[in-house]
């Protein structure tokens, strides 16, 4: 993301402004090893977490650029219960895909296409797992432009 949308709220704390605000959310079997392993290998911090018990029920991560994930444990009575854990793929724009290799690389990440260029769309970027299983891509490609 280039920008971030600001999101209002009104008295009642419901979304009161038109826009696109997206929020990606992830099923982890483990989640307070995901929430740390992101944090030191992509640098998203953590913006909430609710628990019960040893369960993390609900956890909301911040990108330093905009935006953020959403992610929980696997439960039964989950809105995402058909999903399953450690399933999906993210892509994230980033200003330096090789200071964000190599940060992911020194955490443990599992690189599955190495650090590039990427002539057909003038993009620079890796794409990686985590250890549930998602895919984390990473580059400076931002859409394409309306004309």
């Amino acid at each position: 993301m280039t920008e971030t949308t600001s999101v209002q709220t009104g008295p009642s704390g419901r979304f009161t402004q038109q826009g696109a605000v997206i929020w990606p959310t992830l099923v982890y079997r483990d989640a307070r090893a995901i929430i740390a392993f992101l944090e030191q290998a992509f640098g998203f911090t953590t913006a909430a977490r609710y628990s019960e018990g040893d369960t993390v029920v609900h956890a909301e991560l911040s990108w330093p650029g905009g935006g953020g994930v959403m992610l929980g444990e696997y439960r039964e009575d989950m809105a995402l219960s058909c999903q399953p854990p450690g399933a999906g793929s993210i892509y994230i724009v980033v200003a330096d895909p090789d200071a964000a290799y190599a940060r992911a690389k020194a955490a443990g990440a599992n690189i599955t296409r190495e650090l590039r260029d990427e002539t057909d769309y003038e993009s620079r970027g890796f794409v990686c797992r985590d250890p549930e299983g998602v895919y984390w891509s990473f580059g400076t490609y931002g859409g394409a432009q309306a004309e």
